[in-house]
């Protein structure tokens, strides 16, 4: 520890982390509204178009990481614009889980909403350092997708349930790793990237859980 370092107030930094907090998550709340706006408004548009929006979610993710060290607003612009291509990129499938049974959905979002408290809760609480775990969950959800591939040409026996589960455990470390991660950052400037990553695992245990609540329609 430097001399500077020793000479901080430890208030200050308490003020700081949680001046992280606050901001990081009104992002991911104002960014799970856009998504929903999205939704919303692409609940009658293809699967085709869909896929043009998911390009896009994804070219907006890859710029916040190079606009967030330049411009903190640019990258709060391009997190907002992920949030709608992504709402926008899921809206057919929302819609037809909204169609055919309207209860998944409200499942999958109460389930979602004890899962990330739960775990982010533990993840921003905990002393041990999770950077490790960050790595194996990495390969992990590599594993994953490849085990997804694998079930669009080969019937497996409740495959697609052992896939949720599989991912809510992925996603169970994520979330972890994640709101530690907000603990432990000093530098405001990384909100926007934080919230992106907190989004991402919400948006996942939502999906999981909603493929798990929809099998029973």
């Amino acid at each position: 520890m430097t001399d500077g370092e020793t000479a901080l107030p430890v208030g200050a930094a308490r003020v700081d982390a949680r001046t992280l907090f606050g901001q990081t998550m009104g992002l991911v709340a104002l960014t799970a509204g856009l998504f929903a706006l999205g939704a919303y408004l692409g609940r009658h548009q293809s699967y085709g178009v869909a896929l043009f929006w998911w390009l896009g979610a994804l070219g907006a993710l890859i710029a916040i990481n190079f606009a967030v060290r330049r411009s903190e607003q640019l990258a709060i612009g391009l997190l907002f614009l992920f949030g709608v291509m992504v709402g926008l990129a899921m809206a057919p499938t929302i819609a037809y889980y909204a169609d055919t049974n309207p209860q998944a959905v409200w499942q999958a979002g109460g389930a979602t909403a004890l899962f990330i408290g739960g775990f982010g809760a533990a993840g921003y609480a905990t002393r041990r350092d999770l950077a490790p775990l960050a790595r194996m969950l990495f390969w992990a959800l590599l594993a994953l997708i490849a085990f997804g591939f694998v079930l669009i040409f080969v019937n497996i026996p409740n495959g697609a349930l052992i896939y949720s589960i599989l991912g809510l455990v992925i996603f169970a470390g994520f979330t972890l790793v994640d709101f530690q991660r907000l603990r432990r950052s000093k530098d405001i400037a990384t909100a926007p990237l934080l919230a992106a990553s907190i989004f991402l695992d919400i948006l996942n245990v939502f999906l999981l859980f909603l493929q798990i609540f929809g099998r029973r329609s």
